[in-house]
């Protein structure tokens, strides 16, 4: 039964767009082909229907093969790839962006504290029978607007309930959970989001936590897994592919633009995260007319395979 459900799961997901691509259905989302490897997870359930993904977080590197799913319970900045298994069976994925508060209503309904142990990283796990015949339901909807009014949200809350008392109920917990260590970290990670170009100043993120520099240090790495500058420099250079690749500007005005006092120092760092420095990374893209400002929104796979059939779909 769990063969049947994935494989119409799959082919409901087969026609979405070659990135993330908006369902009707209240924050679920699905995609073919191209997932978005680089770049900044929110808090989300992501489940691998077909094809496998691998994403570097930290110093972690994780592994998801088809029926798996992970819970990403903090905005983290990750980067990797996707193996598809070929043309005809691309990358599949679904995902449910995750709502604090219908957490810890159904917390609140189940009995549980509102507690949560400390923060375990990340990790993935085995899709279920139930999970996956959940998802299936609720991916019918799409075709079922008159339902989805009044199914959806009763759907989404049983995909909580599967996670919630499955090995990754700990991520949800923390999220809902106002006395959590994420909960503590979070308005640090809010501020070096928004404010990713600026310098850190140990002292003030620490106080934005009311933790001492040493614990909001230790703590923040728990949550992420990265050390606070770590972080930063990992958005930074996400947004500074973004714009190397999508606005075309000079990797210089770019280094400065995300923060960097040293364009020198700025080219090493980009390379030893993306593999060529920003020049010659930029060069291996740059068919002119082929991508626009517009792409700059989009949540594209910034990767080779997923940008090379970018331009061939802007010059076909």
């Amino acid at each position: 039964m769990m063969i049947e459900a994935l494989s119409e799961l799959r082919g409901i997901v087969m026609r979405a767009g070659s990135r993330w691509t908006e369902t009707g259905l209240p924050r679920v989302a699905m995609v073919r082909a191209e997932a978005c490897s680089d770049q900044v997870y929110e808090p989300m359930l992501h489940l691998v229907l077909q094809g496998a993904k691998s994403l570097s977080i930290g110093d972690r590197i994780l592994k998801f093969e088809e029926a798996s799913y992970f819970v990403v319970p903090v905005d983290v900045p990750a980067t990797g790839g996707i193996e598809a298994e070929g043309l005809n069976q691309p990358y599949l994925a679904v995902s449910l962006t995750l709502d604090p508060a219908a957490i810890a209503a159904m917390m609140a309904e189940m009995g549980m504290a509102d507690t949560a142990s400390p923060p375990t990283g990340f990790s993935v796990s085995p899709a279920t029978p139930e999970l996956i015949d959940a998802w299936l339901r609720m991916m019918r909807l799409i075709d079922r607007p008159r339902e989805a009014a009044v199914l959806a949200p009763m759907i989404e809350r049983e995909i909580l309930f599967r996670i919630l008392t499955g090995p990754q109920g700990d991520k949800l917990r923390e999220i809902a959970s106002a006395g959590s260590r994420l909960s503590q970290i979070r308005p640090a990670i809010g501020w070096i989001r928004e404010n990713y170009a600026e310098p850190i100043r140990s002292e003030a993120l620490a106080d934005m936590t009311n933790m001492s520099v040493a614990a909001f240090y230790r703590h923040f790495k728990a949550v992420t897994s990265m050390a606070p500058i770590q972080y930063q420099k990992r958005l930074r250079l996400l947004e500074a592919r973004r714009m190397l690749l999508f606005e075309l500007r000079e990797a210089g005005s770019i280094a400065h633009m995300v923060g960097y006092e040293s364009a020198s120092q700025f080219s090493r760092e980009y390379a030893r995260m993306f593999g060529l420095p920003p020049r010659r990374d930029a060069a291996r893209y740059k068919v002119p007319g082929a991508l626009d400002a517009t792409a700059s929104n989009d949540r594209l796979a910034l990767e080779p395979n997923g940008l090379k059939r970018r331009v061939a779909e802007a010059l076909s």
